[in-house]
């Protein structure tokens, strides 16, 4: 069985076209794993939501 590291521990970043006024804002936590843990930057204790890598770069394609 395979563990990927727990998304709470790990670095977590946002795109820099965000700023920094706190508005609406993604983040995302590259844990090496198969799957992008994707939170709320506003309630970064709140819940995440884990995105197939496959489903995650056709998401970054379409907004290019």
């Amino acid at each position: 069985m395979d563990t990927a590291p727990s998304p709470r521990n790990s670095q977590w970043r946002k795109s820099s076209y965000s700023g920094n006024t706190g508005g609406d804002c993604v983040e995302v936590a590259l844990t090496g794993a198969a799957a992008i843990p994707v939170r709320d930057s506003k309630n970064p204790a709140g819940p995440v939501v884990t995105v197939g890598a496959p489903a995650w770069q056709a998401f970054l394609g379409s907004l290019r």
